[in-house]
């Protein structure tokens, strides 16, 4: 499962990018001064992109700490969506790629090798995710998963949720079906590179 992704682009061209597309960001915590970053680790903190209540078309950039601690204590990075609906607490996470550790010869064998996954002609993505307030730890995300597509099945048999572009308003909208708006990208959407 994914636990490490990686954000270059500042918070600019991420207004910008959501600009496109008729979202407005908000910065109810301020601006945050993103740097650029290869490996964006459990527990690091991250920017998502939160539900604005009541506000259709907006959404709030915030930074927060990726995983909570489970009932056993163990972070909760990744929280599977199969069958789930999501109706509050949903958020965008921003990223331009993320990593897998496995040999695609063979998906059992865990971090022989690092695979960097990016999105084709698309300079960020976002990852569906939900986000929780905690005694321990505060406000923190985490990232959905589903089963693998085309393009990820080769490495692993689980994948993150990535979001087409034309369905991150509608993540932000809690009344739209979560199980709508989870499915794989189609077959090439991905490239893929060894980088370790």
């Amino acid at each position: 499962m994914c636990n490490d992704y990686r954000l270059h682009v500042d918070v600019a061209s991420i207004v910008e990018d959501f600009a496109d597309l008729k979202i407005k960001i908000r910065f109810s915590e301020g601006r945050p001064n993103l740097e650029a970053r290869d490996d964006i680790k459990i527990t690091d903190v991250g920017p998502i992109i939160r539900t604005v209540d009541g506000e259709r078309g907006e959404g709030d950039l915030v930074q927060r700490r990726w995983s909570w601690p489970g009932p056993n204590k163990r972070p909760v990075y990744n929280f599977r969506s199969d069958g789930r609906e999501f109706t509050s607490n949903r958020c965008l996470i921003v990223a331009d790629g993320f990593y897998e550790f496995t040999d695609p010869n063979n998906p059992k064998k865990k971090r022989k090798d690092k695979w960097l996954f990016t999105k084709k002609d698309e300079p960020i993505f976002c990852i569906a995710g939900i986000w929780r307030a905690t005694d321990d730890v505060g406000e923190a995300f985490t990232m959905l998963t589903m089963e693998p597509g085309p393009d990820i099945a080769p490495y692993h048999d689980r994948q993150i949720v990535i979001l087409d572009r034309s369905s991150w308003a509608d993540w932000l909208d809690p009344a739209i079906p979560a199980q709508t708006l989870i499915k794989p990208l189609a077959e090439g959407s991905l490239r893929v590179e060894q980088v370790g």
